[in-house]
């Protein structure tokens, strides 16, 4: 009879343990993360079924949280990883998570609601075409091209002219003592 009510407050056996479910479900913690941004609520747009997705493709899972199918895991939000696998109705992609010391592929379905085109590659490739055509160009002259990028290295010296009559040299005023 030690978990019963008495005269409305509970006894001091009836108190004792978990009062409260447990708040670590599969979506915990994501109150903010997937909450989608004013002006953005309601269901993707056509556009987003339209996006072409090829195997070696980079990229980025955004859960859209509006549609709930083959939505990925909280940790994979925000992730890029490249596309292994195309279905009809999911997408494969991979990406490294770093678990202790060491890196793992994780491999995962994601519905291509929650995937967009990563912009990640882009300076990449635009470098390679540019050094495609200079490397053309100097094929057709006859030179060699070297196509690293160096580091930028230290600025040059700046030398700073100033007139002696400018010049105003701070110091503080000499301490005096007050005692009245």
């Amino acid at each position: 009879s030690g978990s019963r009510k008495k005269a409305g407050r509970l006894t001091a056996l009836g108190a004792m343990g978990n009062t409260r479910t447990n708040p670590r479900g599969y979506r915990h913690g994501t109150r903010q993360k997937f909450s989608k941004k004013y002006r953005t609520k309601g269901m993707p747009g056509v556009s987003r079924y339209l996006t072409p997705f090829k195997r070696g493709d980079f990229v980025d899972i955004v859960v859209d949280s509006s549609v709930q199918k083959g939505m990925p895991y909280t940790f994979y939000h925000g992730r890029t990883g490249i596309v292994y696998n195309v279905n009809r109705n999911a997408i494969g992609v991979e990406i490294t998570k770093i678990v202790r010391q060491r890196q793992i592929r994780k491999r995962i379905h994601v519905r291509l609601e929650h995937l967009r085109k990563s912009r990640c590659n882009e300076a990449f490739l635009k470098r390679i075409k540019e050094n495609d055509k200079l490397k053309a160009e100097a094929k057709a002259k006859g030179q060699t091209l070297k196509c690293k990028r160096q580091p930028e290295g230290p600025k040059p010296m700046k030398i700073v002219k100033a007139n002696d009559d400018d010049i105003e040299v701070l110091a503080p005023l000499p301490f005096i003592e007050n005692y009245f």
